[in-house]
């Protein structure tokens, strides 16, 4: 792996959380703290970060943006499933994730990250490296054009990389965010990849910029169009139950949460995707013909949104 590859990543990572961050503040009117950390010497992980975060705001209960990048001498098995011949590698990761929790029902949750994590062999041999990352919505009340352009952002973004990335990508986000233990979606999806190393370091690092860029399109035209939206206690009561798969999803499935967690990551950080608040009912049942019941019906299935 050439020694300037890390730093160009890096650099482009951290400008990509300052130029994202910004924009939450202008939208929402506040202002997120800023919080830089570094690891311990001694702990099994070592690096450094930094989280940003705007909590109490207009727009947004919750919005967290965090950058690390951390070295380990074990690559955790939540890192080496599809790479096996890893197991117990050293290695470098460095990355930006971010949830949005909004304030108002009908702004929908969305979910983003990009990264780059790099191993050597255990065995020797030529250092491995792959990225990953993708976007994904998960609204508490579905809008047809909503889902439309998040998804022709999301397949504009990976077009120079091959016609067949978007359709891939996109099954493969409908099969990760699925809540297996309550047969569900966790919303209309978006795309998802992972262990990405065709056409070598410079393409990965080209995808996974040309999908951090276009983060923004993606998503702040939804907010402006859903923001002003009335809204009243039914759906409130709604949201908060909706955000509660969304802890269930966080925590017993999602990879990059297991990865953070087992390999002695910043906690605080890597918990920065849970909502402020959150509810959970036995056995709610919307009622047909609702708004409600259509989110299941409508949005929450694997559809080709374009």
């Amino acid at each position: 792996m050439p020694a300037t590859q890390p730093k160009a990543v890096g650099d482009y990572l951290r400008g990509l959380q300052q130029s994202i961050i910004s924009a939450v503040e202008a939208a929402d009117g506040g202002q997120a703290v800023r919080d830089a950390w570094q690891k311990e010497p001694g702990e099994p992980l070592q690096g450094s970060g930094l989280t940003c975060i705007l909590e109490g705001g207009a727009l947004f209960e919750r919005a967290g943006v965090g950058f690390s990048q951390v070295r380990g001498a074990k690559l955790p098995p939540s890192a080496t499933q599809n790479r096996p011949e890893l197991s117990g590698a050293p290695f470098e990761a460095m990355g930006v994730s971010l949830v949005f929790h909004p304030r108002n029902p009908y702004v929908p949750i969305v979910h983003m990250n990009v990264r780059m994590l790099a191993a050597q062999p255990a065995g020797g041999g030529e250092p491995v490296c792959w990225f990953g990352g993708g976007m994904d919505l998960t609204p508490c009340y579905g809008f047809e054009d909503d889902a439309v352009h998040f998804h022709t952002v999301c397949r504009d973004a990976l077009a120079p990389f091959g016609a067949d990335k978007y359709p891939r990508f996109k099954t493969w986000c409908d099969e990760y965010f699925f809540l297996k233990h309550r047969n569900e979606q966790r919303g209309i999806g978006g795309i998802f990849f992972d262990d990405f190393a065709e056409g070598g370091i410079e393409n990965g690092f080209a995808l996974i910029r040309s999908v951090g860029d276009a983060f923004l399109q993606a998503y702040l035209p939804i907010v402006e169009r859903r923001r002003g939206m009335p809204y009243g206690e039914r759906e409130r009561e709604f949201q908060l139950y909706r955000r509660g798969r969304y802890v269930e999803f966080n925590l017993v499935w999602d990879r990059g949460t297991h990865f953070g967690l087992q390999s002695g990551g910043r906690t605080e950080s890597i918990l920065l995707s849970m909502p402020p608040l959150a509810s959970w009912a036995y056995r709610q049942q919307p009622e047909p013909g609702t708004p409600e019941a259509a989110l299941y019906s409508d949005f929450i299935v694997r559809r080709d949104w374009v």
